[in-house]
């Protein structure tokens, strides 16, 4: 193994027999910093509540070394859960969002545009409101199941002829469309004690979440994420254009088809754990590729750290702003991201 190391460019390339990893090291500084960030935010959300427990002891109490079991309880079982299934939520979603931008040549499009969120979202708010003696470990599989009905929809529909980006975008839109239309009557008719369930899971919380959904959503992070990096040079080639991408040697059709598993698996695990959290898939990778740029072998893993310091900062916030009343991380982002989106619409009509 030897590493080779250009300076006048930033870039290290590790070898390792016939396999080269090429290396960024601003993008690797840039996710070390975000990953502290993410750190401190996790540290920080397990401190505060009703409770408050210091920082440093919150971290004597995760290493074992406390010895008030009152508080032990309080972090180990009742914040730090909730505070890590923030950090994959927001990783995964905003994986998901870098990869469908890349993926439709889209600087608008996230899991919402191809109807991912949407088809989860009619699969839970049916359970809840047609089902209500269902137990809610039946929750996550329906919206997952959801989430890749609709992904299966938009492979046949929209990978029909030359499967082109903008064919997936519109196939998404209409899907979307319908899938809204269908939660949208689940709540109009169903009952109200049902409708307020199905609503609270719509503005998208990770209240509540313990070691089980983290357990639940940990394999299919440990599939995915090491995939989209995997799939990130190719993911480049794509960008260039079908053709070009085909001339050096990469199957389209199949490539594309992997990308949107790896996107749908990624949003619909994280739609299934923590609702709709809206604006992170969006907001993440620009954020990400203002710093690093637009290389998807960079930008994938400091999008997910991204996603990952807004979804855990949305969630302390939430909890801060009305210490009487907790706000939903799925607001919080709502509404960072609704003027972001406003001000890259507006961008994109300058350009």
């Amino acid at each position: 193994m030897s590493l080779l190391s250009r300076p006048a460019t930033g870039e290290a390339t590790l070898r390792a027999g016939p396999v080269s990893v090429k290396l960024s090291l601003r993008a690797i500084v840039i996710f070390g910093v975000l990953c502290l960030v993410v750190f401190a935010g996790v540290v920080l959300n397990v401190a505060y509540g009703s409770y408050p427990v210091p920082p440093p002891a919150v971290l004597r109490t995760v290493l074992g070394l406390g010895d008030d079991t009152g508080q032990a309880f309080v972090v180990n079982t009742l914040r730090l859960p909730r505070a890590l299934v923030a950090v994959a939520v927001g990783a995964a979603l905003a994986v998901s969002g870098a990869i469908l931008q890349g993926l439709t040549r889209n600087a608008l499009a996230a899991p919402d545009i191809v109807g991912v969120n949407a088809g989860a979202s009619l699969a839970a708010v049916s359970l809840i409101v047609a089902v209500p003696s269902a137990s809610a470990a039946y929750l996550q599989p329906a919206a997952l199941g959801g989430a890749f009905a609709v992904a299966a929809l938009l492979y046949v529909l929209a990978w029909r002829g030359d499967g082109s980006p903008v064919r997936l975008v519109l196939v998404g839109i209409g899907l979307g469309a319908i899938a809204g239309a269908g939660t949208t009557f689940m709540i109009t008719f169903g009952e109200v004690q049902q409708v307020s369930l199905a609503l609270i899971w719509l503005t998208g919380s990770v209240y509540g979440r313990g070691w089980d959904d983290l357990y639940a959503f940990l394999p299919w992070l440990l599939v995915f994420l090491p995939l989209s990096l995997f799939l990130a040079r190719r993911l480049n080639a794509l960008n260039l254009g079908d053709d070009v991408a085909h001339v050096i040697g990469v199957p389209v059709r199949r490539t594309r088809a992997l990308l949107l598993l790896t996107s749908v698996a990624l949003a619909g695990t994280a739609v299934a754990t923590a609702g709709t959290i809206g604006f992170v898939a969006l907001m993440a990778p620009h954020i990400a590729r203002q710093m690093v740029g637009s290389s998807h072998g960079r930008l994938i893993p400091v999008a997910a750290a991204t996603g990952a310091a807004i979804v855990v900062g949305a969630d302390l916030v939430g909890r801060a702003v009305l210490p009487q009343v907790e706000i939903p991380a799925g607001i919080v982002t709502a509404i960072l991201g609704a003027p972001f989106f406003i001000y890259l619409l507006y961008r994109s009509r300058r350009t």
